[in-house]
């Protein structure tokens, strides 16, 4: 196997490949003597610092270990809320989507329904979304990811903004927004902005410090919801959840605005190295509002992986409800000259 720096260049997770930002790394260095002690003080710091960046209240903000801990919260609390009313509980999700949503939903014994993206766009079938949800009679989650793992793609803001707008009482919404920092997209608008206008009182925002902000192996995330609806998942989080070196990081990446700039302006350039050359290639590729792309390979996923590993090379792993397309994390640019050189390489060779 072929490595990169003597390394299998890892490519399949949508880590940020700069990695944590030298104000982070200092900050933790410094705050290694409080240790023993609880992370009272950082986490303090830490809500205050995510309230203002997103310019809601306290009261409307909470921090997971990671975002994953909010989503599982969110499932488990309309999951209890079912209970307690005697009504029937359901997860819609589109197909194909990021699915830890789908595994805690699993795990509880909850239904869930998939509904494929439209075949045109890769955008959400309302429609078909909604229909599920009227043939319900119980609660209804709809797990939103904006813009989408895998495809990268962001759905149409007017329309999903009317949706959340005009649900019924027993309709909620978790909108997963991992990847808002690379939204560059003028017509995206945040389903926080939402949350401050009050649009929906069953609207949950989630979102993580895992991608441009690159913090994934310290696990910081949070959510924006209703002040009530706060209180309630909260009700359901460990405590203690964040720990005094995540905190510090993540307030210190916050403060870094110049690291966030480098971030976003790296996967930029990596996002339009890859472009050019899969469009040399002749290869289609979904547009990308995130760190990752979604393109064809025009044959068999998994040998394509195992030819890439054997590269030295990790990419995404396969999506059954989109044959034939392989997901990639954008790394930077050096590593995208890797990725691009194998896959000439594979055209050469009769592969893609």
């Amino acid at each position: 196997m072929q490595t990169y720096n003597n390394e299998l260049l890892k490519l399949d997770f949508n880590e940020n490949a700069l990695g944590m930002s030298d104000s982070a790394r200092q900050a933790v260095t410094d705050a290694l003597n409080d240790g023993a002690r609880y992370p009272d003080k950082q986490r303090t710091m830490l809500m205050s610092k995510v309230a203002a960046m997103n310019g809601v209240p306290e009261a409307q903000v909470l921090l997971g270990n990671g975002s994953i801990e909010c989503i599982r919260a969110v499932v488990q609390m309309l999951y209890d809320k079912a209970l307690k009313t005697g009504v029937a509980f359901q997860l819609i999700t589109p197909d194909p989507t990021f699915g830890c949503a789908e595994q805690y939903a699993v795990s509880l014994g909850v239904s869930v329904t998939k509904v494929p993206l439209m075949p045109d766009n890769y955008d959400l079938d309302f429609e078909q979304l909604q229909k599920a949800a009227d043939a319900f009679a119980g609660i209804s989650l709809f797990y939103i990811c904006n813009p989408n793992n895998p495809t990268g793609t962001i759905t149409v803001t007017d329309r999903l903004k009317a949706w959340i707008k005009n649900a019924p009482k027993n309709h909620y919404f978790l909108l997963d927004e991992a990847y808002f920092g690379y939204v560059t997209e003028p017509s995206f608008e945040s389903g926080v902005e939402w949350v401050k206008h009050q649009l929906s009182d069953n609207l949950v925002v989630v979102r993580t410090f895992s991608k441009l902000f690159g913090l994934a192996g310290l696990r910081v995330g949070y959510a924006i919801a209703n002040p009530q609806i706060i209180l309630e998942i909260e009700a359901l989080m460990s405590t203690d959840n964040i720990n005094t070196s995540a905190a510090v990081a993540a307030v210190a990446t916050i403060e870094d605005t110049a690291f966030l700039a480098h971030s976003l302006h790296t996967t930029t350039q990596a996002r339009q190295m890859m472009e050019e050359a899969l469009d040399k290639l002749g290869l289609r590729y979904l547009p990308s509002q995130t760190n990752f792309i979604f393109h064809e390979i025009k044959g068999d996923v998994q040998t394509y992986i195992d030819r890439m590993k054997a590269y030295g090379i990790a990419v995404g792993r396969e999506f059954p409800s989109i044959p034939g397309f392989n997901r990639i994390t954008l790394g930077t640019p050096d590593e995208m000259r890797v990725v691009i050189a194998a896959l000439k390489s594979f055209r050469k060779k009769g592969w893609i």
